[in-house]
């Protein structure tokens, strides 16, 4: 057995408990070999109120869990910071860390590893609200805010909320091949799994309203993939139209062409990392589908009339200026 303990408190998010516990038991009952045998553990051993008010019955008492692990997994939610200083729940967190094979948080459960010392030096990533927060607490640990899920060594942490079902099916496929983790995903009505670097900020990009379904669907993935190569001529292979055909398309629909469009994501969505992270200009950059830091300093120039400094700094995001979609003719 493949023994998950799964460590739960009051006001936690209650997805981030069933999401990596539905998806764990579903692999079981597809043949998972050796099968999970999870658990769920709390500090007193009773039941928790999740932070939608629905309880949760507890499992084990936290310092009831003895033996090898074969993974830690803590979740993350409201009472996250209740949880981070409760000195006798981070002494137990720390202790099963030990004998666990790998560790993993969701969501703002990096907290609770953060305060027991689990990722002092190690890249991490958290909700994107929470990741500011948690570098400023803790300087020792990397925190990047733009992935949806993190592994370095054996921890791994991931945004929260659904990107724990993420998390999960990358579990699932690293102990047991990416068949049984596709079947699963199936089984889910999900995603095969998102990339691990398919950035959180794509949530932010509303991409402007359209009557046509294949623009709708090009502004989706453009929105999810800002590194890719996202030329007119990748856009419209993959729509399976002509470059020209879609650069019609766009300006019918839209009012500008692909490569503005494009342009515009990637600035909206540095801009974004630029508020949530300490990341420096050339680590968003590159993240961001830009040629150096230089290109995005004009980008964020052309497209908000202030710099990314200015932006780190502002109370809230900054409008676009008026007609300010991109100024190149090719993303």
């Amino acid at each position: 057995m493949r023994r998950v303990v799964i460590v739960a408190y009051d006001d936690a998010q209650i997805l981030d408990i069933a999401c990596p516990s539905s998806a764990l038991d579903i692999a079981n009952s597809l043949g998972a070999a050796p099968p999970y045998a999870i658990e769920l553990a709390t500090a007193s051993g009773r039941g928790v109120r999740s932070s939608a008010g629905i309880g949760v019955a507890g499992g084990r008492r936290l310092a009831d869990v003895v033996g090898r692990l074969d993974t830690l997994l803590v979740v993350g939610g409201a009472g996250h910071e209740k949880a981070a200083v409760d000195e006798h729940l981070g002494a137990q967190v720390r202790r099963l860390a030990g004998t666990a094979r790998r560790v993993a948080a969701v969501c703002t459960g990096v907290f609770v590893l953060a305060a027991a010392g689990l990722v002092d030096h190690r890249r991490v990533t958290t909700h994107w609200r929470y990741s500011a927060d948690l570098a400023a607490r803790h300087p020792a640990v990397a925190v990047d805010p733009a992935p949806l899920y993190v592994r370095d060594g054996h921890v791994y942490t991931s945004a929260g909320v659904t990107s724990a079902l993420d998390l999960t099916l990358a579990l699932i496929e690293d102990d047991h091949g990416p068949t049984l983790a596709r079947q699963v995903a199936r089984e889910l009505v999900t995603y095969l799994h998102r990339p691990a670097d398919q950035a959180q900020i794509s949530m932010f990009l509303a991409a402007p309203p359209s009557g046509d379904r294949l623009v709708r669907d090009l502004l989706g993935y453009i929105s999810g993939h800002l590194a890719d190569d996202l030329n007119v001529r990748t856009l419209a292979a993959r729509a399976r139209v002509s470059a020209r055909h879609l650069t019609r398309l766009f300006a019918a629909h839209l009012g500008t062409t692909p490569a503005r469009a494009v342009r515009a994501a990637r600035t909206e969505g540095a801009a974004h990392l630029v508020r949530s992270s300490g990341l420096p200009l050339t680590a968003i950059a590159r993240r961001c589908g830009f040629g150096s830091a230089e290109t995005l300093r004009q980008a964020l120039l052309d497209h908000y009339g202030v710099t990314g400094d200015r932006i780190r700094r502002m109370p809230d995001m900054p409008t676009p200026r008026a007609g300010s979609a991109a100024q190149t003719p090719e993303a």
